[in-house]
């Protein structure tokens, strides 16, 4: 079972770097780390609904061009309405090796913050409409809480109906 720990301290990451560069109030949240645990397991850890856990997920398409979903932790991205959206055939996940060199950070820590290099960032409108979020802060384990209002000024990401039905 993974539990939260209240730490003042937490991991300066790329992450965290980018919300400081972008005066985003944020606030750190570590957990013991689950592997293959996902946002349920972080959203246990932290008492909150998994549905206020936004999973960032390495997608690519048949090019091989990678992007980025923000989804829910309780929804699935629906590839198709991404790919139409897109104007491509198909949008599937990258490889976890390939989205670590994309990224620059770990399968499992990896934020829409501070990327390696930049990368087209979509999300539902339901993501960007919470009041409070938590999404990965660059590191397994940890999470930062921010406003949907701030994810949207720092990341700019374009608005798609991509939620799996």
């Amino acid at each position: 079972r993974a539990r939260a720990v209240a730490v003042d301290k937490h991991p300066v990451t790329q992450a965290v770097r980018a919300l400081r560069a972008a005066k985003v109030t944020y606030e750190g949240h570590l957990y013991d780390y689950v592997e293959r645990g996902g946002t349920e397991a972080s959203a246990a850890a932290l008492g909150v609904s998994e549905h206020v856990v936004i999973k960032t997920i390495v997608l690519e398409d048949e090019k091989a061009k990678p992007l980025v979903a923000l989804m829910h932790g309780d929804a699935s991205v629906s590839t198709k309405n991404l790919a139409r959206h897109l104007g491509v055939k198909l949008v599937r996940p990258c490889d976890p090796t390939v989205a670590e060199r994309h990224t620059g950070y770990k399968v499992g820590g990896t934020s829409p913050f501070g990327l390696k290099r930049p990368l087209p960032i979509f999300a539902p409108e339901s993501v960007l409409a919470l009041p409070a979020l938590y999404i990965n802060g660059g590191a397994r384990g940890f999470l930062v809480a921010i406003t949907g209002a701030d994810l949207v000024r720092v990341l700019a990401p374009t608005v798609v109906d991509c939620v799996a039905a």
